[in-house]
């Protein structure tokens, strides 16, 4: 790091590190305006070095907010106030002149499931309770962000102002951040991302874990039109990175809308046949189905490989030569720990084990991680402290991690990273997947019939969730796209702009298909066996795109003919019959509960080419 520079600011706080009269007039006035408001006591301009990033780290350390997992090399647990966990959907807004510009108006009135609007009135407000003076005794890091690789023409820049060091780390392992930036920045546009912890120093209350936040004022407040940022009170994920769903889904939908591209909940993956044959392909999945699994597949099939690109999010854009090209946008996987293990996701253990920051995982007394569903045996005399910081044994009954635990690592780790995941012009999409947790009645994949079709598929997109109260059964909620918590404008002007796909000249529309590995039987558990022997699917998909896989019409899409799935070497018995049985009933039901959604919460929004889909869906349905 280089030496301190003892300048100050306009508004008197001194500038650590950096060189404020460097940055372009826009990004200055961004910094001196924000300065002013939130009076930190001093300004660090971050350069993303190496340096720069031990200092962070050990200042975390000094702090009590991170500690470091002697058993690997560079990671480090951070644990938090349990007030500050997760996301938190009721308290993420979008401001807009016109609600309906955020969301569609709900049939009847009520809240809509489809986002939270707030009047910029009501966000003035908001803003002026919250922000003045916020920083005092801290300091505000200015982190310039690329989303993309730096220069890349599918890429975008944003700028985040914290005061928090364990976002600097961690923004670090998520995007591409420092001077390079600021460089390919010059004098272009950027989105303007403000964050505060919302603790001023001196404190006014202890702080728990040493993990500043302010639970009762958290307020993450998108401005579209403004191309801004802003959020107060939660030091965690999503809530404060906000490069990741706040930027890279919310902001940029609205401006994929604006330029003609897309900016999707989805994984991108590459994946070659035995005969040495690639596509690309991408996939959107709810929570808990499998996307970062899928991601990094090991296939079970001889001679497929499979390869990340990444795990959360793409950016797709049609090139001069029709083609849709994604990008992954993020630097680092931000995954959610239980669940994942040797057995699940071998490639995602593989990555995890150094440059690693986790966060409310549990903790081995031999100075490593551990979490449910991790399926690794402890030596002898190693013990467990739990994400609460307390002694903990299986006999406990409750969790060792919080269930939303995460490990935020480099993605070029990742043992199968794609040789082509930073190429600047993307990776040419030729399939698109959509997907859900349905336990009855939704085969294990079909293709739809085109690419309207396809758009009704993302549309109508259901999934087993569990619900908040322990008590109450499994309940299938609608995920339209998988973006349900993240769309940047109305629903139905969302649908609208994926039909409009199919009416640009020259573009080469990838199929769109929908799969199930979740299927049940009635009296047994999966029918499927899912992990890597997903790779079957895959498989047939990618025979499908070349036109050599035979398929068969159903109610629901293109069917996979009797033979057509490779099923060689697969362990225990399969019954097809199931796995591809279509119920009439099922499907009156899924009709007339996908109907009622689209009325209820789309209404007059949703787009004449969905309803018309709707109907024929119904059609082929009675006529089983």
């Amino acid at each position: 790091m280089p030496p301190q520079v003892q300048s100050r600011n306009q508004g008197g706080a001194r500038v650590l590190q950096g060189d404020l009269s460097a940055l372009s007039p826009a990004v200055r006035e961004f910094v001196d305006t924000n300065a002013a408001l939130c009076q930190p006591e001093s300004i660090h301009i971050c350069d993303g070095s190496d340096e720069e990033n031990r200092a962070v780290l050990t200042q975390l350390e000094e702090q009590g907010m991170i500690k470091k997992l002697s058993k690997y090399e560079n990671c480090w647990l951070a644990r938090t106030d349990p007030m500050d966990v997760a996301r938190v959907e009721s308290k993420t807004v979008i401001v807009t002149r016109d609600q309906r510009d955020t969301v569609p108006t709900p049939l009847g009135g009520g809240v809509s499931q489809l986002g939270r609007w707030m009047s910029q009135e009501e966000f003035d407000k908001a803003m002026a309770q919250r922000f003045p003076g916020c920083m005092k005794g801290r300091t505000m890091y200015v982190i310039p962000f690329s989303m993309g690789p730096v220069g890349s023409p599918l890429s975008k820049i944003g700028v985040e102002l914290t005061d928090s060091p364990y976002v600097v780390a961690s923004m670090r392992v998520m995007t591409r951040m420092g001077t390079s930036v600021l460089t390919a920045l010059g004098n272009g546009e950027f989105v303007r991302c403000l964050h505060s912890v919302g603790c001023p120093l001196p404190l006014r209350k202890p702080l728990v874990n040493n993990w500043p936040c302010n639970p009762e004022q958290t307020l993450i407040a998108h401005i579209p039109d403004r191309r801004q940022i802003i959020s107060f009170g939660s030091g965690y994920g999503g809530n404060s990175l906000l490069g990741k769903k706040c930027f890279a889904l919310r902001i940029a939908s609205r401006i994929a809308k604006e330029e003609g591209w897309l900016a999707e909940h989805m994984l991108i993956l590459g994946i070659t046949n035995p005969a040495g044959e690639k596509k690309y392909m991408a996939a959107a999945f709810p929570s808990a189905c499998g996307k970062t699994n899928l991601a990094m597949l090991q296939p079970t099939l001889p001679g497929w490989k499979v390869e990340c690109v990444g795990d959360d999010i793409a950016w797709m854009k049609f090139d001069s030569e029709g083609n849709l090209r994604a990008i992954n946008p993020e630097n680092g996987f931000f995954g959610v720990a239980p669940g994942t293990s040797a057995q699940t996701n071998p490639n995602a253990m593989a990555t995890v084990m150094k440059n690693t920051v986790f966060t409310n995982v549990a903790e081995t007394s031999d100075g490593g991680v551990y979490w449910e569903g991790m399926d690794q045996t402890l030596p002898e005399g190693v013990t467990i402290t739990s994400w609460k910081n307390q002694p903990w044994s299986p006999e406990d009954g409750e969790p060792c991690s919080h269930p939303n635990s995460r490990f935020c690592t480099p993605a070029g780790q990742c043992p199968i990273i794609d040789p082509q995941w930073e190429s600047p012009e993307g990776v040419p999409i030729e399939a698109i997947i959509f997907g859900g947790r349905r336990p009855q009645g939704v085969p294990l994949v079909y293709e739809a019939f085109s690419w309207q079709h396809g758009v009704f598929v993302g549309a109508s997109m259901r999934s087993e969730a569990t619900a908040a109260a322990e008590h109450k059964a499994k309940v299938i909620m609608h995920d339209p796209f998988a973006m349900r918590p993240f769309f940047g404008y109305n629903f139905g002007q969302y649908l609208s702009h994926w039909l409009s796909m199919a009416d640009r000249p020259g573009a080469k529309l990838p199929k769109i298909f929908h799969v199930n590995w979740f299927r049940k039987s009635p009296t047994a558990g999966f029918l499927w066996p899912g992990f890597g022997d997903n790779v079957r699917v895959l498989d047939w998909m990618f025979r499908r795109v070349k036109g050599d896989a035979g398929a068969e019409p159903s109610a629901v899409g293109y069917l996979p003919c009797r033979d057509a799935l490779d099923l060689r070497g697969l362990r225990g018995p399969l019954d097809l019959d199931q796995l591809f049985s279509l119920d009439r009933d099922f499907w009156q039901t899924e009709v007339q509960d996908v109907r009622k959604y689209f009325s209820t919460e789309v209404n007059v929004d949703l787009p004449g080419e969905v309803a018309r889909q709707l109907e024929l869906l119904q059609q082929r349905v009675s006529q089983m």
